[in-house]
């Protein structure tokens, strides 16, 4: 064999060799990396600051929590190795595992904690309730928090592991800004940390993975277990367009789509690279909300006229693709099939439209024009928002449907001004099943007004506010469920929001991506890519 044939025999066996470990390498860096397209985009990091269920995913990504809660909604410790009561009930004493770790390398410390239960129980509705307990939160020593109660809280751990805002805990630098401040810096404790140089709203959140998170030795549930991170990188694609997104996951640019469209959801099925799936299946439940500040939805009477009209079943066939096995009328305040969940607001919800024109005829309503806020690039809602603006012209309402994207939505609803000053009358969203599973962490139905912890809108309810602190102390499920029934009753007459049926969402991933957990978010931990 000629000298010349070796060499071309030795370089293409070396070019194969460098191509196939390119190949490989590729593949490998493939392995460790997730893509995924969130529902809506990310406009408001904090997640105790945001009420948006975006800001609620990325929060669970980045940041732990002291407990968590497993598939059958039990309480298990988090970054808590466990728990004390004193004998009175009134000083509960939490010690944090060792070895936790902040995304910056600082310890996390009691006072840590402190902090950040501090400012969930200014921000968030559950803990607003939980700091009408509290006489004092107080770190003992590095590892050990107290908390203090005027009064016994049995349910206290039960409300830091359901809340599905729950107390994210930061730094405490972080954690002693203002409520009333969106916190930017992103610094978690949690199984990735956020990459803020490669953050573009409107486009990509990048997240790594945090090398010094220390799992819990249980299997991951829920939002409990061992968190255990088995990718490298999570990279969120911001993809408004649905049939974009849907054909980025076909052609595998995505590995996976959190809520595809309804009317695509047959294309999806028919691929066989791709599953579907259900992440949380307590359900969706969509909704309006009004402001209660500005007229015509300050007065009650305009409210219920609303209410009288809306009929579940249109709204349900949209968000499902008249899929009579994914959806449940519902007219409930807390979700259907679950403890609490009751028909208790069929008489308020007719569906009569002649109805309801009469009892707006009835209510006062001065022709005020309304401003209805609608996303397009967040389905259902559009045509949620679409159908609820149908509904209110049909029965007499001047109503202003003003569409955008999701992130505008969520700045808007924060205003307080008149419509004329760029306020807006109500809204619409939707809500998961967990968020709304009982009186306490319902911010729906709560009651705090314009107070702390009070949702756009700003409901004002006292009687809601103390049934449930009642609820809280109730010394068993008979009692809490004479005293829910009572917070419903309150809620479908004065309408601090109108339930739009449950239903729930179907979720799409190529079929080499395996781990997915169920919970109340986008839980990223556990997941691998083949």
């Amino acid at each position: 064999m000629e000298r010349r044939v070796l060499l071309a025999s030795g370089g293409a066996a070396f070019l194969s060799s460098l191509t196939s470990g390119r190949r490989a390498s590729a593949q490998s860096q493939s392995r460790s990396v997730l893509k995924f397209v969130p529902s809506a985009n990310l406009t408001v990091l904090d997640p105790i600051f945001s009420g948006a269920y975006v800001s609620l995913c990325h929060g669970y990504t980045v940041f732990d929590t002291l407990f968590g809660c497993d598939a059958a909604q039990v309480v298990q410790p988090q970054m808590a190795e466990g728990y004390t009561v004193s004998d009175d009930g009134r000083t509960w004493s939490i010690t944090l595992r060792e070895g936790l770790r902040f995304h910056d390398g600082e310890a996390v410390r009691a006072t840590d904690c402190v902090a950040s239960l501090k400012r969930w129980s200014a921000r968030q509705s559950a803990g607003q309730i939980v700091a009408g307990f509290v006489e004092d939160w107080t770190a003992a020593d590095d590892r050990t928090i107290r908390i203090a109660l005027k009064r016994p809280m049995p349910t206290l751990a039960t409300i830091m592991g359901t809340s599905v805002f729950p107390p994210f805990i930061m730094p405490e630098r972080l954690a002693a800004t203002d409520p009333a401040k969106p916190i930017t810096d992103m610094v978690g404790s949690g199984p990735f940390r956020f990459k803020a140089d490669e953050y573009v709203s409107g486009d990509r959140v990048v997240y790594e993975r945090f090398a010094d998170y220390m799992p819990r030795p249980e299997p991951a549930a829920w939002t409990s277990g061992g968190k255990v991170a088995k990718v490298d990188r999570i990279e969120w694609q911001i993809i408004p367009d649905a049939a974009t997104a849907v054909a980025a996951l076909q052609r595998g640019e995505v590995d996976w789509l959190e809520r595809p469209v309804a009317d695509l959801l047959s294309v999806l099925k028919a691929d066989k690279g791709v599953k579907l799936d259900v992440i949380d299946p307590t359900g969706w439940t969509g909704f309006v909300r009004f402001n209660q500040l500005q007229a015509p939805f300050n007065n009650k009477a305009v409210r219920q006229a609303v209410m009288a009209a809306i009929h579940q079943e249109d709204f349900l066939r949209v968000a499902t693709g008249d899929d009579p096995s994914s959806y449940t009328v519902c007219k409930s305040m807390f979700p259907c099939g679950t403890a609490l969940g009751t028909q208790a607001g069929t008489s308020a919800m007719p569906g009569d439209i002649a109805a309801a024109k009469a009892l707006l005829q009835k209510s006062g309503y001065a022709g005020e024009k309304a401003v209805l806020l609608g996303a397009t690039d967040n389905p259902p809602l559009g045509d949620f928002a679409e159908l609820v603006a149908d509904t209110m012209r049909k029965i007499g309402i001047d109503v202003d449907l003003v569409t955008t994207d999701w992130g505008t939505v969520t700045q808007r609803r924060a205003k307080k001004e008149p419509v004329s000053q760029g306020g807006w009358s109500a809204f619409v969203s939707n809500v998961n099943g967990p968020a709304i599973m009982n009186p306490a962490i319902d911010f729906l139905i709560r009651g705090q007004g314009q107070g702390p912890g009070g949702y756009f809108g700003w409901y004002e309810n006292a009687d809601v506010e103390t049934l449930t602190r009642s609820w809280l102390e109730a010394g068993d499920a008979a009692d809490r469920k004479r005293t829910a029934d009572q917070i419903q009753a309150i809620a479908f007459a004065t309408v601090p929001e109108i339930p739009l049926g449950q239903y729930v969402q179907r979720t799409a991933y190529r079929r080499n991506v395996t781990g997915m957990l169920q919970g109340p978010a986008v839980l990223p931990w556990n997941i691998s890519k083949a």
